[in-house]
């Protein structure tokens, strides 16, 4: 894949890009998709490192075929020392002929480090690359750990597309060792990396929901939950978003409704919510050649749900084991479709043994809900849904008694419309996820506040001549702000937004599709880091514009 660089901007924005041949002006596309397109890219800006020594490790090299896990060993790097300042993960797969899109994982030492899916593959094949920002995960990588990766596939005479996978981990030097520990000893307050990383010891399903145990140090003084929430496998569940209750004609059914919540609790006591990102995979909404080239916004890197639990701490910090249960609210009961792994990231008080604290206040809002089906010629459901909570607690930490409030609200709002048969299909839908998180100790309180937007707006017809059209616009959108003593100190807004118009005919032989459509993604980030912006156009597979603003 080429790709636009200006020079300019990497300075500005302190990224390490690789220089690249200069892009000629590209050939008009194609009248319509052919046996080949464009490699699959995505427009979100490659990860900034060091100017430090690096050194490489490769992880996994291997094929599947099926569902068999691959199964490896890794062990740190040699020459870069044991403190790194960032580690970057690197996937490169390659796939041809005819396939799904497959859901992947890759795990280091029990550690969920990576989920992914993988792109549709023309038939001449494809490569294409995701690069993650792995240096959370320092503390599992700093010793020798198992591997395990699944991207689970089928391959025989129909679906002929085996997939080929190569990872590998590069390792930037931190500057110096001592400053490394340095900074290490207020890492939990600085938001560095954290002391372990933890996973639920037994993890089990008990029906949707994955149950394990978790066992924190004693002298725990910072801790995050994350969670990798797909809801994925080709059923229901996929698409949640277009479920409809039992009393409507539709496909899917789910007795409340698409209102969906991914929640934690410690002890049976709900400890954290958060609203699922509607991720579209690449065979997503009835037309592959909408994501040919372009995926939707986190189909090759999917970001977990974050949870800050440490006003939970002074509960957990007794060397005791507590139960921990991550599951997804709305999915009917009995049904499959989501996966929640879940690592706990831990930061520790390096000057204390242990650190004691309480649970101070614990305030749930009533979940609430609305559904209203209207049946006729064109069929349809309004749903409405939100939930809040906030938690707080303190801690008596080395450098004095800490409190910590997180208060979270998530909400729901959807239309959706359909005909008989869905020829029909359409929706329009908006999350929003808004967290709080305020600390005060001895020094000024500093408040951290997100707020997360996702929107869906599309709408499938089956028209004359069997011919498929999909028109889908996705937003993936997060604005932050940390606030000092009541001054703001840092500020980013994330506008990552995709555009999709396709249009094939249905069921017959590939080469009898007759094929076109157009394809983009602006993302956007901006705020007191820098600035970043990128666009890219597709036609009919071909890569039209590429370009870089700011």
């Amino acid at each position: 894949m080429r790709r636009l660089i200006l020079a300019t901007l990497a300075a500005a924005m302190g990224l390490a890009l690789a220089a690249g041949p200069a892009v000629a002006v590209p050939a008009p596309p194609p009248a319509e998709f052919g046996t080949d397109w464009h490699d699959p890219l995505t427009a979100a800006p490659p990860i900034a490192t060091p100017g430090t020594k690096s050194c490489e490790v490769s992880v996994v090299r291997t094929e599947f075929r099926d569902f068999t896990p691959y199964k490896g060993s890794y062990a740190p790097p040699k020459g870069c020392g044991d403190r790194w300042s960032k580690v970057v993960l690197r996937l490169e797969g390659t796939v041809a002929g005819r396939q799904f899109d497959r859901l992947g994982y890759l795990r280091m030492g029990g550690v969920e480090v990576l989920r992914t899916s993988t792109p549709e593959p023309s038939p001449d094949g494809i490569r294409w690359s995701v690069e993650k920002d792995v240096t959370r995960y320092t503390p599992t990588l700093r010793r020798a750990q198992p591997v395990e990766m699944l991207i689970g596939n089928v391959v025989d005479d129909t679906y002929t597309g085996v997939i080929g996978v190569r990872v590998s981990l590069t390792f930037y030097a931190a500057e110096g060792a001592e400053g490394a520990k340095g900074a290490e000893g207020a890492a939990a307050r600085s938001g560095g990396p954290p002391d372990q990383v933890l996973t639920l010891d037994g993890a089990h399903q008990e029906g949707t929901a994955l149950v394990g145990d978790l066992t924190t140090p004693r002298n725990t003084e910072r801790l995050v939950a994350e969670v990798y929430a797909t809801g994925s496998g080709g059923g229901c569940e996929e698409y949640w978003y277009l479920t409809v209750p039992d009393a409507a004609p539709y496909s899917c059914k789910a007795a409340g409704g698409p209102y969906r919540e991914v929640r934690i609790t410690v002890d049976g006591q709900v400890a954290g919510i958060a609203a699922p990102f509607p991720t579209v995979w690449t065979g997503g909404w009835s037309n592959p050649f909408l994501w040919y080239v372009i995926p939707g916004p986190r189909a090759f890197d999917v970001k977990p749900v974050e949870y800050d639990l440490t006003p939970f701490a002074g509960k957990l910090n007794d060397g005791r084991p507590h139960r921990v249960e991550v599951s997804v609210l709305g999915v009917p009961e009995g049904q499959s479709g989501w996966s929640t792994p879940a690592n706990v990231l831990v930061w520790q008080d390096e000057k204390r043994d242990r650190v004691s604290g309480k649970l101070t206040a614990h305030r749930e809002r009533d979940l609430a809900e609305s559904v209203d089906y209207r049946p006729g010629a064109e069929h349809r459901l309004d749903t409405a849904g939100g939930h809040a909570l906030t938690v707080s607690g303190y801690l008596d930490t080395s450098h004095g008694r800490v409190a910590t409030t997180v208060a979270r609200e998530v909400s729901g709002t959807s239309t959706h419309r359909w005909t008989e048969g869905e020829a029909l299909d359409a929706l329009t839908a908006r999350w929003r996820d808004t967290e709080t998180l305020t600390s005060d100790g001895r020094g000024p309180a500093t408040t951290v506040r997100t707020h997360r937007t996702y929107t869906m707006d599309g709408e499938t017809t089956l028209g004359a001549g069997d011919r498929m059209r999909t028109v889908l616009d996705l937003g993936d959108r997060a604005d932050s702000e940390t606030r000092r003593a009541g001054r703001r100190t840092a500020w980013s807004r994330l506008d990552d937004s995709y555009r999709g118009d396709a249009t094939y005919t249905a069921d017959v032989p590939r080469e009898d599709r007759h094929a076109v459509g157009t394809t983009a993604e602006r993302y956007r980030l901006t705020g007191s880091g820098g600035c970043y912006d990128r666009s890219l156009v597709t036609e009919q597979g071909a890569l039209t514009v590429d370009r870089l603003r700011c």
